[in-house]
């Protein structure tokens, strides 16, 4: 038997920021400076969160009278027009057992979270089947899904449902323009940044077999046998689906801060926020990687387990989100100009709003689930999320600027939002 390699303080420390709990611990601290009125950008208005709540129990109301919520996950765009695309897969499709079903359901579903940074408000995907035109989220959602049933992401012309790691390696920048219908006239923002990072996944697929090719060709899908392997008596914890994919998927992420040999993905710079440790001054968000953990919850739940401690993950820091608050009063610029200025992702003042907005929606889910009369038990944060805060957020929006754009700008090489 031998040693394992003594791990260096500076690795460890950069091991503990890969975590939904640091990210939640990281901004409650930020929320906490708000508070005491110590934010370069923003002040905080705790006093506003009940209003806060209620536009947020309006919105559920008028979507789920029956408080019969789905989890907050890509297969709610899969829906967009209320039109059950993967439904019709899993009728179609030749799988001989439970396990392949999953594989190219995490397939679809990673690939096409990887895809789901913001569009830009000047793009829009015409879908051929149903004629309806789709934008934002929904958009690149049916634009990614129609691309993985027309095999556009397999090797082998037999199953056109599934995603091979030889073809994600030569996606090209083109590819995905085909694919999404980019034109001069219909720009998609950040296309180079998405291609490289699938370009990135693919790689990380290919060198490492023994994770996403124990039953299969190397794709990553692989990863549902990674993540089934945790179960206990078919309970699968949430947040190991996270620890896989900040695990295994790492590597796709552009280079940004590492610590101690660990890549550490959606993590942020900034000195106002002092820990004792290496982590000193960095905050991490792994908004993508929650995101798509909260996307996968479905399909292991098809293949037959059961994902418990939803609410380890966190609520995910991106503009509808973060909207809510900026919207509703709750947080508000100290500088109300910065709203005009495109903002940088790495700028302390989007580092801010994605803490606040993550140590926010802990707080809000408290009193929206007091008005309709449910505990976390029954409407967890996923819920929340769905029900929701996205979509207020999304609602409101609407409602106080002609496009529909979020109050804050932010410059995202597709990788982020």
């Amino acid at each position: 038997m031998t040693d394992q390699p003594t791990l260096s303080p500076e690795t460890l420390a950069a091991k503990s920021l890969l975590t939904a709990a640091s990210v939640r611990e990281r901004a409650h601290r930020m929320l906490a400076l708000g508070i005491e009125g110590k934010l370069a950008h923003f002040s905080v208005h705790l006093n506003r969160l009940d209003a806060c709540a209620d536009e947020v129990v309006t919105t559920i109301r008028d979507a789920y009278p029956s408080l019969d919520i789905p989890f907050h996950a890509r297969w709610r765009h899969f829906s967009a027009g209320g039109h059950e695309r993967w439904g019709a897969v899993m009728q179609s499709a030749p799988w001989a057992e439970v396990g392949q079903m999953a594989r190219a359901a995490f397939d679809l579903a990673i690939v096409s979270v990887l895809l789901d940074a913001g569009a830009g408000p000047a793009w829009r995907y015409v879908e051929g089947r149903t004629g309806e035109t789709y934008s934002r989220s929904e958009g690149l959602a049916v634009a990614s899904f129609e691309m993985f049933v027309a095999g556009a992401f397999s090797s082998n012309p037999d199953d056109p449902f599934r995603v091979d790691a030889d073809v994600l390696l030569t996606l090209t920048a083109e590819d995905l323009a085909e694919g999404f219908q980019v034109t001069a006239d219909n720009p998609l923002v950040g296309l180079e940044g998405r291609a490289a990072l699938l370009n990135r996944l693919g790689r990380t697929i290919v060198i490492n077999p023994d994770i996403f090719a124990q039953h299969d060709d190397p794709r990553p899908g692989g990863l549902f046998d990674v993540i089934a392997a945790t179960a206990d008596e078919d309970r699968i914890r949430a947040t190991a689906i996270l620890d896989a994919l900040l695990t295994y998927l790492g590597p796709i992420w552009p280079g940004r801060i590492a610590l101690g040999g660990i890549d550490l993905g959606d993590t942020w710079r900034y000195p106002g926020l002092q820990v004792p440790d290496a982590t000193d001054g960095l905050v991490p968000f792994h908004k993508l990687s929650q995101w798509l953990s909260y996307s996968l919850i479905e399909p292991l739940e098809w293949a037959g387990y059961t994902v418990v401690d939803l609410d380890g993950l966190t609520g995910l820091p991106e503009y509808r989100n973060g909207g809510l608050f900026l919207d509703t009063g709750v947080i508000a610029l100290k500088d109300p100009s910065e709203a005009a200025v495109a903002q940088q992702v790495d700028s302390a003042l989007v580092v801010e709003w994605r803490a606040l907005t993550v140590a926010l929606l802990d707080l809000v889910a408290e009193p929206v689930r007091k008005v309709l009369g449910l505990n976390a038990g029954d409407f967890p944060l996923a819920k929340v999320l769905e029900g929701g805060t996205w979509a207020t957020g999304r609602r409101l929006a609407r409602e106080k600027r002609p496009d529909g754009s979020p109050p804050l700008s932010v410059i995202s090489d597709g990788t982020v939002f």
